[in-house]
């Protein structure tokens, strides 16, 4: 049986007086693809926040691999295992393509096949052919193909991507698609937000669906394909 990899149990955050998270709970079971669903400004990003170190919970408690991280900085998060694709790529516009990937590349977890560029270029050829561009002369998807292959390099346990495929053209999505579904089938644990439900249906195994800073609804995708239409108007799409 496969164990827990992170456990988030009741948090809650706050930016400055305003809470945002009321008891957030939530699990990802070592290789499984998770999604957070829900409008904007219901807590999705603040939950991402909250786990890798950008803002402290002020109650509750974050396990990753039977590790405390609750409050621990970013670079701490990062060192246990845990890869982030942040919403807007935030990837350095004055390096290229091969020194953005290069610049976070590490081993921590010393996996035995280790992500490389040339792994990386496979995965996303269009990486290759631009390795020499700055970040800044590149188009969105392909900032976003970079952002996956930067967090990627760290070698994660567990990648989290926020807003996957946000303003992204209909063949790079797809090709985001493409890639989470191959790094599902060798087993990387994925949490992904992102509001293309019917791309996400075919891959996840868990949905929790986050209304007012806690989860309302969870369950697998045969479970969400049957209540859609009850549970429309907590997801907005």
């Amino acid at each position: 049986m496969s164990s827990v990899l992170l456990d988030v149990d009741r948090i809650e955050s706050f930016y400055g007086a305003s809470q945002v998270l009321f008891g957030m709970s939530f699990q990802v079971i070592e290789g499984q693809f998770v999604t957070l669903l829900g409008r904007n400004g219901m807590g999705k990003s603040t939950t991402v926040k909250s786990i890798v170190g950008l803002m402290a919970p002020t109650q509750g408690s974050i396990r990753f691999a039977d590790q405390e991280i609750t409050g621990a900085p970013s670079y701490k998060v990062a060192r246990a295992g845990i890869g982030l694709v942040p919403e807007g790529r935030q990837i350095f516009p004055n390096l290229s393509v091969a020194e953005n990937l290069i610049a976070t590349a590490h081993n921590r977890q010393k996996s035995a096949a280790p992500w490389s560029l040339d792994k990386i270029y496979a995965l996303f050829p269009r990486l290759q052919e631009r390795a020499g561009n700055l970040g800044s002369n590149l188009s969105g998807g392909e900032q976003q193909m970079l952002a996956i292959g930067r967090a990627l390099m760290t070698n994660p346990r567990m990648l989290i991507l926020d807003e996957a495929t946000e303003g992204l053209a209909p063949l790079i999505r797809a090709e985001i698609w493409h890639c989470l579904g191959e790094l599902k089938k060798i087993g990387l644990s994925i949490i992904c937000i992102d509001k293309n439900l019917n791309s996400l249906l075919p891959l996840a195994d868990r949905h929790y669906i986050v209304e007012k800073g806690q989860v309302v609804w969870s369950g697998s995708s045969d479970e969400l394909r049957a209540q859609r239409e009850t549970l429309q108007s907590y997801m907005g799409i």
